[in-house]
């Protein structure tokens, strides 16, 4: 396991690192350990939305729609263009609206973390009231939303340019998932 007190910095070869994935897939669990292990920067775009409209994803969605979400988070990716050196969790449905995923994999390198519905029913069921899309459906409506959108989402998933099982994931695997250059 790396020791992040004796690595070096990382440049990232290519722009940011946009973590995608299902809702529930740990992009922020891995992306704030992998930032943290590799002196990288770590942005939670849902954060960044939050923080710039004053409520939650939750509020939005309820009272100005999905429409107006998906525009707001649209900009909030592009904005980190900007950015240097970062590791940026993306929502769920990040990758499938205004060509982001074309807009990630141009800017940066774009990592899948794929996880299987049992892991992903798991992890939202858990958080449930968190979910806006899943906050007023019972166990098998959720089960069947998951898959539903899994199936409508993957091409836009599979569009990565690498695809990680989530439960192959550790604290050292981002450096084996890119391409990367540390400074000497």
């Amino acid at each position: 396991m790396l020791n992040p007190s004796h690595i070096l910095p990382m440049v990232l070869s290519k722009g940011n690192i946009y973590l995608i994935g299902f809702m529930g897939s740990g992009k922020t669990h891995w992306g704030e350990i992998w930032a943290a292990q590799n002196n990288l920067s770590f942005i939670d775009l849902d954060e960044v939305i939050e923080l710039k409209e004053g409520c939650s994803i939750a509020e939005i969605f309820e009272t100005k729609g999905e429409a107006y979400f998906r525009e707001i988070e649209s900009v909030s990716l592009r904005a980190c263009a900007d950015l240097k050196n970062a590791v940026i969790a993306c929502g769920g449905g990040t990758p499938c609206f205004d060509g982001n995923i074309n807009w990630m994999n141009d800017h940066g390198t774009t990592i899948y973390i794929a996880c299987t519905i049992p892991e992903i029913m798991e992890r939202v069921m858990a958080e449930k009231d968190k979910r806006p899309l899943l906050k007023k459906l019972n166990e098998a409506e959720v089960r069947f939303f998951i898959e539903q959108k899994l199936r409508e989402r993957a091409p836009f998933y599979t569009m990565a340019n690498s695809i990680v099982q989530a439960d192959t994931l550790n604290e050292a695997s981002l450096p084996g998932i890119i391409s990367i250059h540390t400074i000497n």
